[in-house]
């Protein structure tokens, strides 16, 4: 069961998106600049998740000038150029809007293995394993083929939200940890090709909130799948907060929350503590929050 707080947040995300839909199509150096910006977090962030030490600066290096990066290991530099093979592969499958299939999820994970692990790449586990950190035990591996494909046939290219559908896919395949290495990578693939696929933007986990991360992780492998839901919603928000930086037209469309408290009765901390329950339609861009001119002179004619 989702709170109401986090299906606010995910109503947030899709005013915020048709916002951005309304300026389709975005222009091609702006298209173009946001796809760099993103592969390069992306891969940057999931690789760095699990250990992986190439600053933001040396992936970008690696993956836009085809650079070795001194003092880093060989593993390091095929984890991201993998990685970035592997996004390829999922922005392809979305592009196709086919359903997602149990193939699929090797793929993505074969590329993210390739000349890594050439013997499971791929391929589901034929031992048994257990996760660093984690109370879960994931299943014996004689059930990881079974649970998977009833994953795939009750939880993927499901009729939920798309964010709840991508934040679940993401949980159930960690859940199974139907690989011997690769599954937190493989997952939020996963995840952001659910997104991708139905309209949305990747969803990027910031390595510095990596704690939080595998704190709401936890709680979900514990029956609790709403925090962690609301994380991943919140991550796919900032990805929503760049493209607004991006288009000047939305960018100078809002006003701050002082400036609209100026149009009101209420002062900027009331309208603050509004915008975060969600009450007032208002996004952040970068550390504050903004709204649209029209749209509050709205909301406070509905309210009175």
């Amino acid at each position: 069961m989702l709170s109401n707080q986090t299906l606010e947040l995910i109503k947030r995300i899709d005013r915020a998106k048709g916002l951005i839909d309304k300026h389709r199509p975005l222009s091609k150096s702006i298209v173009n600049r946001l796809h760099e910006q993103m592969v390069v977090e992306w891969t940057y962030n999931s690789n760095a998740i699990e250990g992986n030490t190439l600053s933001l600066r040396e992936t970008q290096l690696v993956l836009q000038e085809g650079l070795t990066v001194k003092n880093k290991s060989l593993q390091e530099y095929l984890e991201t150029i993998n990685h970035k093979s592997a996004i390829d592969f999922v922005e392809e499958l979305a592009s196709m809007n086919a359903k997602i299939s149990e193939r699929n999820i090797r793929e993505i994970h074969s590329l993210v293995l390739k000349d890594i692990d050439s013997e499971y790449a791929g391929k589901y586990r034929d031992l048994n394993v257990r996760i660093t950190g984690s109370s879960h035990t994931p299943p014996d591996s004689l059930q990881v083929k079974e649970q998977m494909k009833s994953f795939v046939k009750k939880k993927l290219n499901s009729s939920e939200h798309p964010i709840v559908e991508a934040a679940v896919a993401h949980f159930e395949l960690v859940h199974t940890h139907p690989f011997v290495d690769g599954n937190g990578r493989t997952a939020r693939l996963l995840m952001n090709l659910v997104l991708i696929k139905n309209g949305y933007f990747p969803t990027i986990i910031l390595k510095n909130d990596r704690m939080k991360y595998y704190d709401v992780l936890e709680k979900a492998h514990k029956g609790n799948i709403n925090d962690f839901v609301f994380f991943i919603a919140r991550s796919l928000e900032r990805t929503i907060y760049l493209y607004f930086e991006a288009i000047p037209k939305i960018k100078d469309s809002f006003i701050t929350l002082k400036e609209a408290a100026e149009l009101s009765d209420y002062s900027s901390d009331y309208l603050n503590v509004m915008a975060r329950r969600g009450n007032i339609p208002a996004f952040k861009i970068k550390r504050n929050w903004v709204v649209s001119r029209k749209a509050f002179l709205e909301y406070l004619k509905n309210k009175k």
